[in-house]
Parts: C-alpha cells; sequence; structure tokens
C-alpha cells in the first residue's frame, strides 16, 4: 500500500559526492519524519540523518558537514546529498518514513535499499 523506492547509490571514489533520493507513494495521506539509515557488513543498521515534516534536521556526528537531507513534500521524496565521502561511508542505504495512511492509521515503511561504495 505504501512504497519507498531508493535510487542514486554507486560506487565514487574517496573525496567525491553522491545524492541519494527516495520517493514514497501509496495510500498516504501525510508523510510525517523521514530518514536515511545505513548498514555496513558486520554492523547494525545505524540512522545517518532525519528530517521532520517541518524541516528540522538530524544527523549522525559521522557525517556532520558533509551530508545534507532535504524533502519535497509535494514530492514525497527526501533526499541525501553526500559530500566528502570516505571509506568508511560504504554501506547500503535505507530510506524510512513514517506516515499517516489515507484510511487513517499511522505506519513506517522501509525503501528496499541502495547500495554506496567508496573506493579509497
Amino acid at each position: 500500500q505504501v512504497q519507498l523506492v531508493e535510487s542514486g547509490g554507486g560506487l565514487v571514489q574517496a573525496g567525491g559526492s553522491l545524492r541519494l533520493s527516495c520517493a514514497a507513494s501509496g495510500s498516504i495521506f501525510r508523510i510525517n519524519g523521514m530518514g536515511w539509515y545505513r548498514q555496513a557488513p558486520g554492523k547494525q543498521r545505524e540512522l545517518v540523518a532525519a528530517i521532520t515534516s517541518g524541516g528540522s534536521t538530524n544527523y549522525a556526528d559521522s557525517v556532520k558537514g558533509r551530508f545534507t537531507i532535504s524533502r519535497d513534500n509535494a514530492k514525497n521524496t527526501v533526499y541525501l546529498q553526500m559530500n566528502s565521502l570516505k571509506p568508511e561511508d560504504t554501506a547500503v542505504y535505507y530510506c524510512n518514513a513514517d506516515f499517516r495512511l489515507s484510511w487513517g492509521p499511522l505506519a513506517n515503511s522501509w525503501g528496499q535499499g541502495t547500495q554506496v561504495t567508496v573506493s579509497s
């Protein structure tokens, strides 16, 4: 009923940039918080950045000053601009969102993930 589709991952050299996008579709009345998480091999999934419906943002210490999260409410899309990438940023990046569905209930969904690989 609700789908999150990520795009923009890939292979980049250290110091480079990538921009991830995540578009939500389905029976959505309103999207509340949206965020990006990542999971590296052998590690737990961790929050990278989050943004509220009002535009307030929160970042992991490891990405502050390098990554920027933004959203386009008209397009139900959240973005993650990643600059000055480091090999330790290599992971599968997942989009997550909290919704109110069109018929009332609150829900939470994950995207399928997109691979980001940073070479040294």
